[in-house]
């Protein structure tokens, strides 16, 4: 079992050395924590909850995935060929009732329209009290994805490195799920470059829920985000997530324990000279 701080510090010094990418300490621990254990107590709440506080179901080649991202998935895929899916706004009123269910622990997406339950997906991760993406990445992140091409893809491999194992199971769900909307853009009219635009502000959202950011900001994030994205080839690879650009599904697991195993045997090698 690899020491995670240990781990941790091996991967900052590498991304600084290797290609001047400076990573912000995990900063927000104990509030995260003490926000974890108060939304825990919240019982059948879906939306504004940490995801160690949701249901889970457990799904084959992904692990525990929230519930609801499943259901919700699962869902779409039936409208999978709906045009403007995700572009196109449900009903405010029939969205926010949908959700007043939910979070009381009542079922309704099965009678719900696509677009609606779209538009409750986008809210989902929204309203995550810390952005599935976290937030001391985002810097680090962007800059990855100004270097050259192999530099970038390296660079992306470790800071998905210090994300946690159950943030990347979901991501690879959820990516996936992207994956086979944008597979049917003939139809739906919404590849991996629409798609980007409009999920970038929802999973790469400020940590601060209530910071203003002005329109040139907001521009940048957004442009800065939808490249991020299109980084995946959706049409060539099954990539396990939007992040990992050179990795095979199959292969992701196995490569991030080889790669952190080879930075801390580097690093304690260098100590010792």
């Amino acid at each position: 079992m690899w020491d995670q701080r240990l781990v941790r510090l091996a991967l900052v010094q590498q991304l600084r050395a290797a290609y001047g990418i400076k990573v912000k300490g995990g900063r927000g621990q104990g509030e995260r924590r003490r926000r974890d254990s108060a939304a825990a107590a919240v019982v059948g709440k879906i939306f504004g909850v940490p995801f160690n506080a949701l249901p889970h179901s457990v799904v084959p080649e992904y692990g525990h995935i929230p519930s609801f991202l499943v259901d919700a998935c699962t869902s779409l895929e039936e409208h999978i060929h709906t045009e403007g899916l995700f572009r196109k706004s449900g009903s405010v009123i029939r969205l926010k009732a949908l959700k007043n269910k939910l979070d009381h622990g009542e079922s309704g997406l099965s009678s719900a329209l696509p677009c609606d339950i779209a538009g409750l997906l986008k809210q989902f991760f929204r309203e995550l009290p810390e952005p599935i993406l976290p937030a001391d990445l985002h810097e680090a992140l962007f800059k990855a994805q100004q270097l050259g091409t192999e530099e970038k893809n390296k660079a992306t491999l470790l800071l998905s490195c210090l994300m946690p194992d159950h943030t990347i199971d979901i991501l690879r769900y959820f990516f996936n799920f992207l994956r086979n909307v944008s597979l049917r853009s003939s139809e739906n009219k919404m590849d991996s470059s629409n798609l980007a635009v409009i999920f970038a502000p929802n999973l790469l959202q400020t940590s601060e829920v209530h910071e203003k950011m002005s329109a040139n900001t907001e521009k940048k994030l957004r442009l800065q985000a939808a490249d991020m994205f299109q980084i995946l080839s959706w049409k060539r690879y099954r990539l396990c997530w939007v992040l990992m650009v050179s990795v095979l599904l199959h292969h992701w697991k196995a490569l991030k324990k080889v790669n952190m195993k080879l930075l801390v045997t580097v690093r304690e090698s260098e100590d010792k000279v």
